[in-house]
């Protein structure tokens, strides 16, 4: 038998097929754009995110020349949907979502700050407040957008979107409700009527029904079926938040052990049982343990996202020999960075092209190049902006370590820019800590998969994953690039410290 997990992620989707052992049989994606109206505005329409599941299931199926009968369940992960999206009684969007990068709701964020006590919120929900959090976004489509606001049934997340059109079946998985923040409380699992009160936001624009990520939510319809190209009747699991099922997907279950999962944005996060909760960094529910464990992690708003940015305004030349031989513009990129030494000659970036989730939660923090002279070339800024984004995730560590979380001295790298051996050798000599990736690299619907594995019942115990997966050789930090990071890391941290005021919009 065969499962097929499936990630919606903010500039692509991707299907796998895999069998019960977890070797990987196929695989298809589909990429796609993020609507960015305003600086710091960041949106997208649900269809995109639907047509892109219902392609890139067919694509693996048909690919894989697997009889239908023969697979057993699918499993959907998705992006953080931010707000979710807000739908009417016939599940019909009134508007884009905002998603996790949209940073708009700062007067929401102000006003939680100057009217919740912090020693109120977080001992409910595990988190504080930060206009990455769904509910500051909630509030500000209440706020600013009454014709709207009136009009909803419910808020709904992307890819408990993509389930219902599976389905028909309308529910979220824990992981999710628990990431939307300031409405879920950790402890009871549930929605807070507390908060919701507290906060002006009614309980029943919450979907009702919260299960665990491995449940079955439904079974595809008739019509869905012949969109995707599997049976009617074939069950769908509920999945979870991408980055705690591409932490399933490293096989990590247990204290200690990390994930740094690196695609668009880096989310860096651990699992504990919640003893210990980490104030500044994001916590909720695990996906496998649901009702167990807790998965708290940093997370940086831009790691692919500035190799994307970086290819779009100035490597025409690559793009162009990439198409015709056939490799990716980013493995010419790295070749040319390779050159570089560490320390890209002087050059400091600091990666905040979107803002700044963790550890800093500065909605307006920007991006800057620092140390540029006429000596430095092309391929010295995009060395530096690689190692920017590895300055963000040790300043995630080193949250994490304050924190009071164990952490291996072996990190695990899953995502797009974990392909990079290059970036990921960055990551190691920043950090401090051995950087081991994962050798199928497919990431969260690898884990997706697993947990369809486990709602049809063809995997028995969630321990199974570490027989699902295997590590290549892990990359240890260099001693001597190491002393150099440690200056231009102390240089990152401090020219925050000083433009930061600079960066604030008055």
């Amino acid at each position: 038998m065969y499962l097929i997990g499936c990630d919606i992620g903010t500039q692509g989707t991707k299907s796998v097929l895999v069998d019960k052992d977890g070797k990987v049989v196929g695989q298809a994606e589909k990429e796609y754009d993020v609507i960015k109206p305003r600086p710091n505005w960041a949106e997208q329409w649900p269809n995109v995110w639907v047509k892109a599941t219902f392609a890139t299931i067919k694509e693996v199926v048909e690919k894989s020349e697997i009889p239908k009968e023969k697979i057993a369940g699918v499993a959907i992960s998705g992006l953080y949907g931010g707000s979710g999206i807000p739908v009417d009684k016939d599940m019909v969007p009134l508007r884009p979502c905002l998603i996790w990068m949209d940073r708009r709701a700062t007067e929401q964020t102000r006003w939680v700050k100057e009217n919740i006590p912090k020693d109120f919120i977080f001992p409910i929900t595990g988190n504080y407040v930060d206009s990455y959090y769904g509910f500051t976004k909630i509030m500000w489509v209440r706020d600013n957008e009454p014709e709207i606001w009136n009009r909803i049934y419910k808020f709904v997340t992307p890819k408990d979107f993509a389930v219902y059109e599976l389905t028909k079946e309308l529910a979220t998985d824990y992981s999710s409700a628990g990431n939307i923040g300031g409405v879920f409380d950790l402890k009871k699992l549930t929605w807070s009527e507390e908060m919701c009160e507290t906060l002006s936001i009614p309980l029943d624009y919450l979907p009702e029904r919260i299960v665990k990520s491995s449940d079955i939510v439904g079974k595809l319809t008739k019509e869905s079926s012949r969109l995707c190209g599997l049976l009617e009747g074939t069950p769908v699991a509920a999945g979870g938040i991408d980055a705690p099922v591409a932490q399933l997907s490293a096989g990590a279950l247990e204290d200690g052990e990390h994930v740094a999962m690196v695609g668009t944005s880096t989310c860096w996060g651990t699992v504990h049982d919640g003893t210990k909760m980490p104030f500044g960094l994001v916590s909720f529910p695990y996906v496998v343990h649901d009702t167990e464990r807790i998965y708290s992690f940093g997370g940086s708003a831009t790691t692919g996202a500035l190799a994307r940015w970086f290819k779009e305004e100035f490597a025409d030349s690559e793009e162009s020999v990439a198409s015709r031989i056939g490799v990716s513009p980013f493995q010419l990129l790295d070749k040319e960075v390779e050159k570089i030494p560490a320390g890209s000659d002087g050059i400091t970036v600091l990666p905040y092209f979107m803002g700044e989730r963790s550890p800093i939660w500065d909605p307006f923090a920007k991006g800057v190049i620092f140390g540029v002279t006429l000596f430095h070339k092309r391929a010295h800024l995009y060395k530096a902006l690689m190692e920017g984004a590895a300055y963000a995730l040790r300043h995630n560590f080193e949250a994490g370590i304050e924190a009071g979380l164990k952490l291996n001295d072996e990190c695990s790298i899953v995502g797009g820019v974990a392909r990079s051996s290059v970036w990921d050798k960055i990551f190691a000599d920043v950090t401090g800590f051995k950087m081991r990736q994962v050798s199928s690299l497919v990431e969260a619907p690898f884990g997706d998969a697993f947990l369809a594995g486990l709602g049809v019942g063809l995997i028995d115990d969630a321990e199974k994953i570490k027989e699902w997966v295997s590590h290549d050789e892990p990359i240890d930090p260099d001693p001597e690039n190491q002393k150099i990071y440690e200056k231009h890391y102390s240089i990152f941290r401090q020219l925050y410290e000083k433009t930061k005021d600079l960066m604030w919009e008055k």
